[in-house]
């Protein structure tokens, strides 16, 4: 019989939350984002105090050898002996409702969790203003465990606050006192968990978590390296999450982080600094190699562990210098994109970080010739979906690509190398007429479009207004102030019995209208209303707007499937001539 990964430790609530407080377990930071609502944690408690099971946990053996090592600010906390694997939500509820310590939410903002207890039916609920006025209720159970006041004149606190509003015989007082021991009791609870080996392997724990998880959530390689940050260079992951709490709120005055393109999460921002300071997009080895695991001899080393955290830091200090981080969304302006909205891919946008942060510090690009560079890259990687179907690859297979570059030049000839074997003729002419061929309002070549609408310094149909100045984020009001315009309305389609979306709504059929044309052109046929437009301009600014929106010649008179296809081709064409904005004359492709 082989010989099994785990042994299996019982526990009481208060052992968990004592080796909690001394840093036995490595429970990540009170101060990190909680996913869990109120109402789960007060189930929680609710479940305990019935008597219900509430799921095994499951801890995975640091591995190292004995020693201390300062986590946070308390002096006191040891090196983690146990990381957590699953239980990681159900060990913050706890921890900070008995402790009666906030956590952070998702979105960044404090919260005391406020579980109220009714001693008499041992009701639960969630603490609100009308719960806090109730007598009935111990509006906050964290007070039963805080060491204020002992267990006894907590219950006779409750007990006279309860008698200045009604009457309390003695026989209820007993069961009210009962009532409030036992939740003081949970301390007692029984937990069990099931203690990984140090000799398991990253991967091997990431199955138990899923075989025994019965939502199947799936542990990514990120996971693993932000728990190993939370125990080797807490203050590094706390840099991370400050960093992406901050890019979600504008800042009055000060340096943020805080931008119209992406509200990183930490494990993004770890991939930046991973494949800047160990060239990597694959994070498999990533984890053993900080742990300090050397891949051939699967020995560990407390000094090879600690130089690999060196190289991370140095990456990361440069991945969230909020200098690089601006610097390098100009290059996504210069580009032709202007904010979340046209990006497609979270991933593609933080990998072409990567590429900007290696070409700074590794080969000391001009800053100039470097946003320009990674201008065309971010588009090419963005209109082609680059890192979209196996991200990590496609990333590994570019970072191998700079393997022979020595300097500058080389960088940017390898970088340009792959944006012309991968726009090619076929490409411009074929491939992407056919992508156009979709109803998706996401798509990668409809972004690249309104790019190169942008580069191009284009006006919005039927108006003399930029595409670009409409389609600024710092423009918030009811009504977008641009809309996408179906040029053949579903009305008049329908008429003609087109009626599937994946026909009406492709992307050929829409072009940018200010949204008061929008309402005004209805459900008329493109034969009606575009000669009534159309007078508003000259025969050159006709022309002229006519080829940014990819129309014909005729095109309001001719059938919808052959305007479909024109309309394709002339938009692959616009694309181009955008791209070609961000070329020297001489590589225009």
């Amino acid at each position: 019989m082989k010989a099994t990964l785990f042994k299996e430790v019982g526990y009481s609530l208060s052992k968990l939350i004592e080796d909690i407080d001394m840093g036995e377990i490595g429970l990540p930071d009170i101060q990190r984002p909680f996913i869990w609502n109120a109402a789960k944690v007060r189930d929680l408690f609710d479940s305990m105090y019935k008597g219900f099971p509430v799921g095994y946990l499951l801890f995975w053996v640091n591995g190292y050898a004995e020693g201390h090592r300062l986590i946070g600010l308390d002096e006191k906390q040891n090196i983690p002996r146990l990381l957590i694997v699953d239980g990681q939500q159900r060990l913050t509820s706890l921890y900070s409702v008995i402790k009666g310590k906030p956590v952070l939410r998702n979105d960044y903002s404090a919260q005391h969790i406020k579980i109220a207890f009714r001693p008499n039916d041992t009701k639960f609920e969630v603490a609100d203003a009308a719960i806090r006025r109730d007598p009935e209720f111990i509006s906050d159970i964290s007070g039963l465990w805080s060491g204020k006041v002992s267990r006894n004149r907590f219950v006779k606190d409750f007990i006279r606050r309860l008698r200045r509003n009604r009457e309390v015989s003695e026989d209820e007082e007993d069961l009210l006192s009962e009532s409030i021991d036992h939740l003081y009791d949970l301390r007692n609870y029984p937990f069990t968990a099931l203690e990984l080996s140090s000799t398991v392997e990253e991967e091997q724990v990431a199955d138990v978590f899923v075989r025994i998880n019965s939502k199947g959530i799936t542990l990514n390689q990120a996971d693993f390296i932000l728990t190993l940050m939370s125990v080797f260079w807490d203050e590094g992951r706390t840099q991370l999450e400050w960093f992406c709490r901050a890019a979600r709120t504008p800042s009055v005055g000060e340096p943020s982080p805080y931008n119209h393109f992406i509200e990183p999460d930490p494990d993004q921002l770890l991939r930046v600094g991973v494949g800047l300071g160990f060239r990597r997009a694959r994070l498999k080895n990533v984890y053993s190699i900080l742990r300090g695991k050397d891949l051939e001899s699967e020995e560990f080393s407390n000094e090879r562990r600690t130089k690999q955290f060196e190289v991370l830091k140095h990456a990361q200090a440069k991945v969230l210098d909020l200098q690089n981080w601006h610097e390098y969304f100009k290059s996504l302006v210069h580009a032709g994109f202007r904010g979340a909205p046209m990006i497609s891919s979270q991933v593609g946008l933080l990998y072409a970080y990567v590429m900007y942060l290696i070409g700074k510090y590794d080969f000391h690009v001009d800053p100039y010739k470097l946003r320009n560079l990674i201008a065309r890259w971010f588009f090419m990687t963005s209109l082609t979906a680059r890192y979209s179907a196996s991200p990590e690859t496609s990333m590994q297979a570019d970072l191998a690509r700079l393997r022979t570059a020595n300097n500058a030049d080389e960088f940017i000839k390898t970088l340009n190398q792959v944006i012309l074997d991968t726009l090619t003729e076929d490409f411009w002419n074929i491939t992407l007429p056919n992508e156009l061929a979709t109803s998706s309002a996401r798509s990668p070549s409809l972004f690249a479009y309104y790019a190169a609408l942008n580069l191009l310094d284009a006006r919005v149909l039927f108006s003399k207004m930029k595409i670009s100045e409409l389609l600024d984020p710092a423009l918030k009001a009811k009504k977008a102030a641009i809309e996408r315009h179906h040029l053949f309305p579903k009305n008049y389609l329908k008429k003609q019995e087109i009626t599937e979306i994946r026909d009406t709504n492709q992307i050929a059929n829409y072009a940018l209208v200010e949204w008061v044309d929008n309402i005004d052109i209805s459900d008329m046929s493109p034969s009606e209303y575009f000669p009534k437009y159309a007078e508003r301009f000259s025969k050159d600014e006709l022309d002229e707007m006519s080829y940014w929106h990819a129309l014909q010649k005729g095109w309001e008179t001719m059938s919808y499937e052959d305007f479909l296809i024109a309309r394709r081709r002339a938009i692959a064409q616009v694309i181009r001539d955008g791209f070609n904005r961000l070329l020297k004359p001489s590589e225009n492709i």
